[in-house]
């Protein structure tokens, strides 16, 4: 059965879409995920059941508002039906059941300094007219690369809410480091009764669903733009369709990012060098060596090459930083295979003309 946006579901994704985002960065995520307690994992559950929900409201907004009829193709009111679905689902779970005294400890000011989070200058240069641009993504800290896959809001001033908002709202919101981040030596002690462990455990399970259902969300974001081109009989998108897509797309990544790192500090076993997804020790040297393997293979099949354009790295091979692997991978790919094409449609397949080709 569809899914169907009621009036009443409608009122309440305009109240939350009128909030800002909150940018996390990746530092923040790694001092937060370090030894996690059940406490720990329950005030990151709080602060995704509050945080998710906004950024969900906005997306579903912006799919509702997008120019020249994009918003009524069937694609499109789907992902949109998916987010609202999201969304409901996130605002209706329960809160957890916890004593006085306990939640005393829960929500108890931060002892330790949470470092602020920076927003990406090239955001700025990408959306020069957008408020809501930078509060989109995860944004990085100036200590460590971005996790958001690069800013996400503009940056709280030490210990303030962030004041505004993409609808020029003026609503305020609880600092950053009363709602996501706390010493957990604070709760080392604490024996954390089995409602915190069934809260957090079903909290994790709505939102792997969440993920799984959002999972077709490009293709799908894909077709509706196809199905617009081809009843509009356009051959081309504006600039203004393009940039709804590289904001949906780059918002889409920090949602997903919260999502993917709660799970994993919920279900994945310790390891010394992650914290969830993180790895605080990615080795660059390795990952390009691999992504260049992958691109240089697609080349060879693509254009039934026998040898792909080689590709030369320089990089110290003992170089590493906290990164996600597996977004650093497929960003690599992705630049190396668009480069090996435009050699190869450039130069031609024969050997001789693409293997003395810098690159």
């Amino acid at each position: 059965m569809a899914f169907r946006i009621t009036t009443p579901l409608w009122e309440k994704i305009c109240h939350f879409a009128s909030f800002p985002q909150t940018p996390v960065s990746l530092q923040q995520m790694i001092l937060f995920g370090q030894n996690p307690s059940q406490g720990t994992l329950l005030k990151a559950s709080e602060f995704l059941s509050e945080e998710l929900p906004i950024r969900l409201a906005h997306r579903v907004k912006e799919l509702s508002d997008l120019p020249q009829g994009l918003s009524e193709m069937p694609s499109i009111v789907r992902v949109k039906e998916w987010y609202a679905q999201s969304f409901e689902e996130l605002v209706t779970f329960p809160p957890p059941k916890i004593s006085p005294e306990l939640s005393k400890v829960l929500h108890s000011a931060a002892s330790l300094p949470l470092p602020v989070s920076i927003p990406n200058p090239s955001l700025h240069k990408l959306f020069p007219n957008s408020d809501d641009n930078s509060s989109m993504f995860l944004s990085p800290s100036s200590d460590i690369a971005g996790l958001k896959h690069h800013s996400m809001d503009d940056p709280p001033t030490s210990g303030r809410a962030m004041k505004t908002n993409g609808n020029g709202g003026k609503k305020m919101r609880i600092p950053m480091d009363r709602r996501y981040y706390y010493d957990p030596a604070e709760t080392l002690d604490v024996a954390w009764p089995p409602e915190v462990y069934e809260y957090n455990k079903k909290f994790t399970k709505v939102l792997d669903a969440i993920k799984k259902r959002h999972d077709p969300t490009v293709t799908t974001v894909a077709g509706g733009v196809l199905e617009w081109k081809k009843k509009n009989r356009y051959k081309l998108i504006g600039s203004d369709v393009q940039r709804f897509l590289d904001r949906f797309y780059m918002s889409r990544i920090g949602i997903r990012f919260l999502i993917g790192q709660h799970i994993a500090l919920n279900t994945l076993q310790p390891h010394p060098d992650y914290v969830g997804i993180i790895c605080t020790r990615s080795r660059l040297h390795d990952i390009a060596s691999e992504a260049i393997e992958n691109a240089r293979f697609v080349c060879e099949e693509h254009y039934g090459m026998f040898k792909a354009p080689p590709v030369q790295l320089i990089c110290p091979r003992d170089l590493t930083f906290p990164y996600v692997p597996g977004h650093l991978s497929h960003i690599l790919f992705e630049l190396l295979k668009n480069s090996l094409r435009a050699i190869v449609e450039r130069y031609g397949t024969e050997p001789s003309a693409t293997q003395s080709t810098p690159g």
